[in-house]
């Protein structure tokens, strides 16, 4: 059954309910004057230029927003600065301060036997294993196999100087602090 098969079995309507109902009036006022318009002549009326769309800040809520971010950003600039240059200043107290505790243990230690043979041993094979390369790169001979091999037999000399070192110092030779 349609809609309008079910509103035509029920009661009829009247006369008045058939009519559409009257649309809303504005009502006219004579009271009103013309004073309460804005004169176009005051300063109240703003004009923007023609490439006003095209402009990065358009508004002063805008401007304000933009300044307020850059007063953040700065502030967390300089915050950052100031902590990583606490952080420099530490690491420089603390470098400074490792140095100076190495070059007293070895001035501490400058007569002792170990730390001079050590010395020697750095020097002659550093100025052995150069010499020696410049002399096979001039032959030509210096290949990777070459500097493998004299690599393997600096490990090998530096783990038994090494081991050879703890027991001199704990047995013979111990450092002074």
């Amino acid at each position: 059954m349609s809609y309008a098969a079910a509103a035509a079995k029920g009661p009829k309507q009247t006369p008045e309910e058939k009519r559409a109902p009257a649309p809303p009036e504005v009502l006219h006022s004579e009271a009103a004057s013309t004073s309460s318009l804005i004169d176009v002549d005051t300063d109240s009326v703003h004009t923007v230029p023609s490439n006003f769309t095209s402009q990065p800040i358009q508004t002063e809520s805008q401007k304000e927003r933009i300044e307020r971010e850059a007063e953040a950003f700065e502030a967390k600039a300089k915050a950052e600065m100031e902590r990583a240059e606490k952080e420099f200043s530490k690491k420089e107290k603390d470098a400074k301060a490792k140095a100076k505790k190495a070059a007293s243990r070895i001035e501490a230690n400058s007569d002792n036997p170990v730390f001079i043979g050590n010395a020697i041993a750095i020097v002659g094979l550093s100025a052995g294993l150069g010499f020696g390369a410049y002399r096979k790169y001039a032959a030509g001979e210096l290949t990777w196999k070459v500097v493998g091999a004299w690599t393997g037999l600096v490990g090998l000399f530096a783990a038994g100087d090494y081991y050879l070192s703890q027991y001199l110092f704990k047995n013979k030779y111990p450092p002074k602090k």
